[in-house]
Order: structure tokens, then sequence, then C-alpha cells
């Protein structure tokens, strides 16, 4: 199975690491704040993509509900 092109890291008090194909793209404090990522990584799709599709994203330390 290929990896998903997004990786959220564990919450800290910085908010989420996010990568894109590897490439470290900021940090997330929020859904808001992650899916404006996945528009500047060029995702069609990212205002209405389906954050739990592990072929998308790559939840560590806890999934979308999770931000603190």
């Amino acid at each position: 199975m290929p990896r998903a092109p997004i990786v959220v890291y564990p919450p800290s008090d910085e908010g989420r690491r996010v990568r894109a194909d590897g490439e470290a793209i900021g940090r997330a404090r929020d859904e808001r704040e992650l899916r404006e990522f996945l528009r500047r990584a060029g995702l069609p799709d990212w205002e209405t993509a389906d954050l739990t599709d592990p072929a998308l994203v790559e939840w560590r330390g806890g999934g979308p509900e999770v931000w603190e």
C-alpha cells in the first residue's frame, strides 16, 4: 500500500506538524488550517476531502478530532 501523501504528526503546543509528499509544509492547529495546507499542496478537492481516508492522510498521535 502506498504511503499517504499527507502526514499529520502528534499535537504539540505549536500545533501539529504537517508534511506533504515528504516535505514539511507547516503546523496546523485545527482542521481549517489543515485544509488550507491541502489547498496549498494542490489537492483538488481540499474543501471536501475525507480526512479520515488513510490513502490521503496518515495521522500520528491521534486522528482529526485531536488537536491539543
